[in-house]
This record gives C-alpha cells, structure tokens and sequence, in this order.
C-alpha cells in the first residue's frame, strides 16, 4: 500500500512541480485569450466595411496607404491597371498641393487688394504736392506693408515740383530703372545708389517700380515700394494692383500740379 493510498502527502517536490505545471497552464490560456478578443482579423475588417459602407468615402486619405490588386502575376507580366493606379495617386497628390497654393495666393491676393483699396483712398484724400508726398512716404508703407514708398520726378520746371520734399531724378532715369517701354518692373535683387530710395537705399533689398507721366508740368516719373527681404518682389508677381494705384497717384499728381501752374 502506497502513502498516497492511505491519505498520507506525496513528497514534497512532487507537489510543487505539478503547482508550478498548473500556474503556467493557466497563464498560457490567459496570453491566449486576451490574444482572442484584442487582435483584429481579415474577416473582422471585411465584415465592418460591409456594415459601414460610407467609412472609406469620409476617410479617403486611407487609399493612399492601400496596395492595389495585381489582376495578372509573373515576372514577365506587367499590371497596367495597378501601375496607372499608383500614377492617378501621385497626380491626386500634386492637384491637392496645387489647389492649396492656390487658395493661399488668392487669400494673399484679396489682402492687397484690400490694402490697394485703403492706399487709393489715403491719396486721393491729399490737398496739394506736399500733402501727397506725405501721404506716399508715411502711409502707404503702412497700408501696403511695405518698408518704403516714395514718388521720382524726372526734371521739371514746375515750382510746385521745385517747392515740394519730392524725389529728384535725372533725365532718362525712368527707362532706365524700369525699362524703355515697360510701365512696372519688379526687382528681386534691388541695389539702390541712393537715386530712388536717397536715404533708404542701403536698406531696401527688393523693389517694385512703377512709371508716372502725371503730364506737360511733370513729363515722367516713377512709384517705388521697397522691402528690406531680398526676393519679396519677383517678376513671376501679378502687377494689375500696383498698375492701378500707379494710375492713381499719376492723376492726383497731374490735378495738383495743374492747380499750382
């Protein structure tokens, strides 16, 4: 008759061995279970797709990260299908870039225009040359955000030109800063010997320059608008704006300067 027939304890190693074998039993079916309920299978994706089937139409982004179906294998077969897929996906990719460079430039775009707007009041607001002057060389850097603005005149013997703080220039200085012909020019790299900006020069480091012919009493002169950042202004820029306020200044110029003669 053995000890464990008649009730009496096994030994004692015995014992924990078989405590121990249970314990890890019991751990394995635990890993084994959570394992169950939390990984996620093919099938439990396909089938939450057929319950929902408006989740890729809001979450289009995940396309992007979805590979296509190859309808033939091979190496000597090439997939046309998959290979125009991924070509449509980088055309998606390049019209979402564009389209948002465009919503940023037509945003920009309506602030100066806005900033246009103000400018055109502020000068048509001056009373005489001097008024205006002040107007263009104190306001218009801070309408247009801008770090200088100033009008040149080629010139003249009007006295209200004479009498004014208003920027001298040289015969021909207009063609040749802005080009014969050419009624803007916008400069990427400005290097100012003093002749546009006087003072201000050594600080502008880009330009957008506009010709005037305010008339018989002023025969030609120029608007300039200058930013210490080098590359702001850039001959790729629109210049529909600065025409116009050019246009503006040009009138007032003329009606002021006829008032005087």
């Amino acid at each position: 008759m053995t000890q464990e027939s008649e009730g009496i304890p096994a030994d004692g190693a015995t014992a924990d061995k078989a405590a121990d074998a249970a314990t890890e039993n019991t751990a394995e079916k635990a890993t084994e279970t959570a394992a169950d309920t939390t990984a996620v299978t093919a099938d439990q994706v396909a089938e939450y797709l057929r319950l929902d089937p408006e989740f890729l139409a809001v979450r289009p982004e995940l396309f992007k990260l979805m590979t296509a179906p190859a309808r033939w294998s091979g190496e000597s077969v090439v997939d046309m299908q998959r290979f125009r897929v991924e070509i449509l996906r980088g055309e998606l990719d390049g019209l979402r870039d564009t389209a948002h460079e465009v919503i940023e430039t037509s945003r920009s775009n309506m602030a100066f225009q806005s900033r246009t707007h103000d400018a055109v009041l502020a000068v048509l607001a001056a009373e005489d040359i001097q008024a205006l002057i002040e107007v263009v060389t104190d306001e218009l850097p801070v309408l247009l955000d801008v770090d200088m603005a100033v009008i040149g005149i080629e010139p003249t013997e009007s006295p209200a030109v004479a009498n004014s703080d208003i920027g001298r220039l040289d015969d021909g200085d207009v063609d040749r800063l802005i080009g014969v012909g050419r009624e803007v020019a916008l400069i990427r790299e400005m290097t100012d010997d003093g002749t546009i900006f006087a003072g201000g020069a050594g600080l502008v480091r880009s330009a957008a320059l506009a010709r005037l012919r305010p008339g018989a009493a002023a025969p030609s002169g120029l608007l300039a608008l200058g930013l210490r950042r080098e590359g702001a202004f850039h001959p790729g820029q629109g210049t529909e704006l600065l025409r116009f306020l050019a246009r503006v200044v040009e009138r007032c110029l003329r009606r002021l300067l006829d008032d005087r003669t």
